[in-house]
């Protein structure tokens, strides 16, 4: 039975609406970071080449990018607690049978379908916290959300070498079904169900399919990039600032929030351009840290702004656009890599974040033109 929207998030029906969410948003967001760590130990189980078993994490990221859109529409049209629910059943369903697999072949096409459940559930996750915050408290909302998917990346790898070091690697996808089960019932339970109605818009299947072609076809066009330890202190910094910021910016004009975020990004991916074969790992560290602390600056108040700009009926469009937006992004960066190591070998990877540092920086100078052009 689904809840009204709870009139305070103090009482039981609030806190564990959002509980429910940030459960799933979690186990999306650790399942990615799990499979990257284990991938070496899983093609050795299952007697396959690396280069054979990129598989299990190609069927997943192809399976996200090409189906967040279709359901991004779907929550508008259908209900964002519908699309939620289905797909964190999916996402367990797919877990199941990832740690039952007894193939790659079988593994990679349970990786797809977990893929598509974890679409369905990023997809409208943002527009379910707007529906359960109060719009003074949004900010914080989104900070929170920032916070446990960037402690879900971070903490991958760890919860990987830890399962792997007393059991098999199906664990790594058995352990999630207890966790994704709990928040389903929570979800069911308590997540309110859209008081906003518009006049029925449809939906064009033709358009999805095309939108899920086009996405997943840029997935091919990357080349596989190794994520070293380092890259948890990015994520760890993001998720202890993330907070911060969504607070900050429930008080402060998101515009100088995301503004100062993206400068200090800039600075942060400047200072990484300079990294050497000699430098040292306390050096990269803090140029990854101060990474972090910028893009935990920006990120939660820009997402308070997107949502807050948006027409509530359109919630789950905006939020599939952010997460639409985060994977391009992703993919867009790794293709900018490789370009860069075949145009300017060896010193690409400099002049990649070279270019990083200069769009961070043009992003926040027109972060701050939005006060002026009020």
């Amino acid at each position: 039975m689904p809840a009204a929207r709870p009139d305070s998030l103090a009482s039981p029906p609030g806190w564990l609406a959002t509980g429910s969410l940030m459960t799933a948003v979690w186990l999306g967001s650790l399942d990615q970071s799990i499979a990257n760590t284990a991938l070496p130990a899983i093609a050795a189980a299952l007697q396959h080449t690396p280069a054979e078993s990129v598989w299990i994490l190609h069927a997943y990221q192809l399976a996200v990018v090409a189906t967040l859109l279709p359901f991004a529409a779907l929550g508008d049209l259908w209900g964002a607690r519908r699309v939620f629910l289905v797909g964190v059943a999916l996402f367990n369903l797919a877990a199941i049978a990832s740690a039952l697999a007894p193939s790659l072949e079988w593994l990679a096409v349970s990786r797809a379908v977990q893929g598509i459940g974890a679409s369905g559930l990023m997809s409208v996750n943002l527009a379910l916290i707007r529906q359960i915050f109060p719009t003074n408290r949004l900010g914080q909302a989104v900070g929170l959300n920032a916070f446990i998917v960037g402690s879900g990346y971070s903490l991958g790898p760890v919860v990987a070498s830890l399962l792997l070091s007393v059991g098999p690697w199906p664990w790594l996808f058995g352990f999630m079904v207890p966790m994704g089960l709990v928040g389903w019932l929570l979800g069911w339970r308590f997540l309110p169900n859209a008081t906003e109605k518009t006049a029925p818009q449809p939906y064009d299947l033709v358009l999805a399919l095309l939108s899920a072609l086009c996405f997943a076809s840029l997935i091919f066009c990357l080349s596989a990039v190794e994520c070293g330890t380092l890259m948890t202190v990015w994520a760890g910094v993001v998720a202890i600032a993330a907070p911060l910021a969504g607070r900050l910016s429930d008080r402060y004009p998101p515009a100088i929030m995301g503004g100062i975020g993206l400068c200090i990004l800039s600075a942060g991916m400047v200072w990484l351009s300079q990294v050497t074969v000699g430098t040292s790992t306390t050096t990269i560290g803090v140029g990854m840290a101060i990474c972090g602390i910028g893009f935990g600056l920006f990120q939660s108040p820009n997402l308070r702004a997107i949502m807050s700009s948006s027409p509530p009926e359109r919630s789950s469009g905006a939020s599939g656009m952010v997460a639409l937006a985060r994977l391009i992004g992703q993919a867009s960066g790794a293709a900018l890599v490789a370009l860069c190591f075949n145009l300017f070998a060896p010193v690409g990877a400099g002049h990649a974040i070279v270019i990083g540092a200069v769009a961070a920086g043009l992003g926040g100078l027109l972060s701050v033109s939005r006060l002026w052009a009020r």
